[in-house]
This record gives C-alpha cells, structure tokens and sequence, in this order.
C-alpha cells in the first residue's frame, strides 16, 4: 500500500506532463486562426487603458460592477496581448457563453510558428462564477473538466500564480449576456496591499540601467549630509528623459519610479550590488525619513496601479494609526497625496511623462515637487481625530484636504507649460 502512494505523485506527474506535450504538439502550427497584425490606433489605446482601470474607481471595502461590451473586452484583450507578443483575439458573447479564439506568434522553433487556443466560459449549475465549457489546442479538444484541471494546475505552479489570485480573489460574480458581461467585485484593503508589493516590483532587467544610476549616485554621496530624496529623483528622471521616446516615455518613468521607490521603501542591496552595498543612506524630505518612504511609495503605486487605490490606502494607513500607532497625520497624507499626483502625471500620457522628466531634470531642491507640510496638525489618536475633524467626511477634513491638495498644485513641477 506504501509503495502504491509514493508511486502516485509520479503517476499523476506522467499524466500532466502527457497531456502537456499533446497541447504543445496539436496546438501549435504553421497557420494562425485569426489574422494578426490589428493595429491599435491612439484612441484605441486610450480606451483600453481606461477599461483596465475602471475597477479602480471603487473604494476598499465596497462592491462595485463593471459593464463590458464585445467591443471592449476585444479592445483591452488585443492591447494586453500585443504589449508582450505579436497576437490577436475575438471574443464573441453567444448563448450566454464567453468564447475566446486567441492566436500568439512564437518563438523559432521546428514545431510551428503559432499557438492557436480555443476557449468557452459559462455559468455552470448556477454558479455566479463561470467555467470551462470548451477548450480547444489546435487540432486537439480536451474535455473542459480535464482543461480546467491542467489551466488550474499550470497557474498556480507557475509564476502567474500571484497575479491570478490577486485578479481573480475580488471577483464575487460575472453574468454573461447576449450583448455584454457584467463582473461584480469587492476588493478589500489587504488584497490592495498584496497588489501593492506585486506590482511595485519589477523585472530586474528592465530595471538594471535606473539601479545602476542609483548606485553611482550613492556612491558619490557625501555622508556628513542628508540624503534629499531630490538627490535621486533629478538624476534618474533626467536620465528617463535622455532614453525616452513619445512611444517608451510611460514606461520609463514607471521604471525610474519602481527602481527609486525599491531604495528608499524596500532592500537597497538589491539595488546597491556594486562595492558599496554595504552603505545606504535613508532618504529625506524636510528633514523626515517617513515623508520620502510616503511620497516616493504612493507614487510607484499609483504608477502601478491607481491613485484612487494610493489615496485609499493611505488615509486608511492614517487612520490606523489614530486608533493604535503614531497618531493620525495630515502630515503623511500630504506626502502620501503629493507622491500620487506626482506618479499620475508622471505616467499618466506620452505628454505629460515628457514634461515631468523635463522638469525633474531641472528642479533645484525637493521643495519642487513636495510642498512643505510641517505646519499641519499630526499624532493625533482615535479620540482627538474625531473631536477636530469627526470623520473623514466631515466638512473640516474635507476642508484640509483641499488645502493639501491647492498646496501640492502650486508647486513648480506642475507648473510646466
């Protein structure tokens, strides 16, 4: 009996390992099932880009819905396959059921040059979640219980595994109609804190040139001085500006955001892997450690993810604190709103990433992009918070914010022409 279940893994390995070859081999050919080569205009990329962020216009805690036509599943669907490889997908709605017709171009190899995949959602036995009804390899149809086990299994041994509970946990229910899906969510605070630390990291090697710089400019820093958080943004963003182009400038200020945000807020051995990991300076805003921990973490989430979520997360921080920490601070949630502005105009266009790198290239202090918030009120506990402001809906705190925020826009960065 023993040897029967030490023997049952390897079986069950084999099976795996089977069918995975057979989806390989059937699956990938010479002929692609749909014609490539769709061209995304600028609009077109506007709109997708908007369809992928409009979860985050729900707060924590709160249920939300989402509303997608045929058109805009293709549309977000086309623009997030072509970021990675040349590929196309039609999504059709027909008899309540989700179908996906997907074609990706692959690497050289002697077996194909195309993966063509065939897949088929729908509500089964009621479930507000859908399933498998249909999957297809090529020339190869797997049963949908079997293709769900073997998607289930590849996911969660892989390194999508992260990223599929996170996309997937908030999801309560997708109903399926002739003419659009409508998916309800509800997204609490610690699930946007896990998307928080996934999606702040970054590839390595998309990040190399910003650490390198990094660490040259550690290197070359004297420490009888304060590090000012400025010391790291004006050389990184001004070498962001010498590689951008309109079609890249997004994306390498997002890098040079994640690389900076990787130093001050996480290991900086993994930035400072030259002869002087040994040394780290902590960075400062006003004198304060924390307000460069605030500022530089709010904007590599909002460019990560969304301001929304980055301004959620902080006041929830805050509050926190007034019950059983420090004390709630206007003074972190300034920081924290500043580096949010910062990270949406920094990443919010082509336009707007050329202008915040162009301006960052000439700032002569941190005072450029963070105003000074030191005069507002701060270590406040739960009981003093609710007798100066009552909530955060009150026309007092409310009335803060719009002064942290006339602050934040009457700083020089923003005032770029």
């Amino acid at each position: 009996m023993m040897t029967f279940l030490l023997r049952v893994p390897f079986y069950f390995l084999i099976i795996v390992l089977t069918l995975s070859v057979m989806i390989v081999f059937f699956g990938v050919g010479d002929e692609p099932d749909i014609k490539l080569g769709w061209a995304l205009g600028r609009d077109d990329i506007t709109r997708a880009k908007k369809i992928l962020h409009e979860g985050s216009k729900t707060r924590p805690e709160e249920i939300g819905t989402i509303a997608l036509s045929k058109e805009d599943l293709n549309l977000a669907a086309n623009y997030l396959l072509n970021r990675y490889s040349k590929s196309a997908v039609d999504i059709s709605l027909k008899k309540n059921q989700l179908k996906f017709t997907a074609t990706a171009t692959l690497p050289e190899n002697s077996l194909g040059k195309y993966v063509n995949i065939t897949l088929a959602l729908g509500n089964i036995d009621g479930n507000p979640l859908p399933g498998i009804t249909k999957f297809k390899a090529g020339k190869l149809l797997l049963p949908s219980n079997v293709a769900a086990f073997l998607i289930d299994y590849f996911i969660r041994h892989s390194s999508l595994n992260n990223y599929f509970l996170l996309a997937t946990r908030p999801i309560k229910a997708v109903s399926i109609d002739p003419d659009k899906i409508t998916i309800t969510y509800f997204s609490n605070l610690d699930t946007l804190i896990q998307a928080r630390k996934l999606l702040t990291s970054a590839d390595d090697s998309a990040l190399a040139v910003y650490q390198a710089k990094l660490a040259d400019i550690i290197a070359h820093h004297d420490p009888n001085w304060r590090l000012s958080l400025a010391e790291l943004l004006k050389p990184v963003f001004a070498l962001a500006y010498q590689r951008s182009t309109p079609v890249n400038a997004v994306e390498e200020n997002r890098m040079a955001i994640i690389a900076v945000n990787d130093y001050v807020n996480k290991d900086a051995k993994k930035i400072l892997s030259s002869p002087v990991a040994g040394r780290h300076y902590s960075a400062f805003l006003y004198k304060r450690g924390d307000l460069a921990q605030h500022f530089i973490g709010s904007a590599a989430i909002t460019a990560s993810v969304s301001g929304q979520v980055s301004v959620a997360m902080g006041e929830e921080k805050e509050l926190r604190d007034a019950e059983r920490g420090s004390g709630f601070s206007f003074i972190d949630l300034a920081a924290d709103k500043a580096g949010t502005h910062f990270g949406e105009m920094a990443t919010s266009s082509p336009e707007n990433a050329r202008k915040i790198q162009k301006a960052m290239s000439a700032i002569k202090d941190y005072s450029d992009f963070m105003p000074d918030p030191r005069d507002l009120p701060e270590h406040m506990n739960e009981a003093e918070f609710k007798r100066r402001y009552g909530s955060t809906s009150s026309v007092a705190y409310q009335q803060q914010l719009r002064q942290i925020d006339e602050r934040i826009a009457a700083t020089p960065i923003y005032q770029y022409d």
